[in-house]
């Protein structure tokens, strides 16, 4: 018995030292092949996360202004800018100056990107309210009275976290009436 052990251990033969070292170089490099495909999934999936919040807080501030305008009487000031003021009736009338205001715009945060505020009355900054944030465009904001219709506010919100990257580019664009602004003569 005790020969056939020793013999048994002559025979068993194990690996080299190339052979280990060999081994291990292969799984080396599929190890580093799949911890690059797996960063870069990581990278794009919170990429991907990043531009939906993005586009969501762009929504919610569409649907939120549309719910502010509809109510307002008047905006100022006319034309495309960068800011603009919705005023509420106040004693039956819609107030040239003064009154309930509030002021929505959009400000400059580094080169193409700009945040949209909300203020309560008729300035507003940076230290309004954050409502959305990585718009590409300053003039967010287009108001005009119509001959024959009511009042409105366009807006235009358009959205890209990366504007180095191509395609990821999200546009918002309405024209919102005024309800509450004076009919139109007939």
């Amino acid at each position: 018995m005790r020969r056939l052990l020793t013999a048994l251990r002559r025979d068993e033969s194990g690996y080299s030292l190339t052979e280990l070292l060999t081994v291990m170089g292969i799984l080396g490099i599929v190890m580093a092949s799949l911890t690059g495909v797996m960063v870069s999934a990581t990278r794009a999936e919170v990429g991907m996360n990043n531009d939906f919040q993005a586009q969501t807080q762009a929504r919610m501030a569409l649907e939120r202004f549309r719910r502010e305008a509809h109510s307002a009487c008047g905006a100022d000031p006319a034309g495309p800018s960068a800011s603009v003021t919705l005023k509420y009736v106040t004693a039956g009338t819609c107030p040239t100056t003064g009154g309930t205001q509030v002021t929505w715009c959009t400000v400059l945060v580094a080169a193409n990107r700009y945040r949209l505020h909300r203020s309560s009355g008729g300035t507003c900054s940076a230290s309004g309210k954050q409502i959305a944030d990585y718009l590409t465009v300053a003039n967010a904001f287009n108001y005009g009275t119509q001959t024959n219709r009511r009042a409105k506010v366009g807006l235009t919100l358009t959205v890209d976290r990366d504007p180095n990257r191509q395609g990821g580019t999200y546009r918002l664009t309405d024209d919102i009436v005024l309800r509450n602004s004076p009919r139109p003569a007939a």
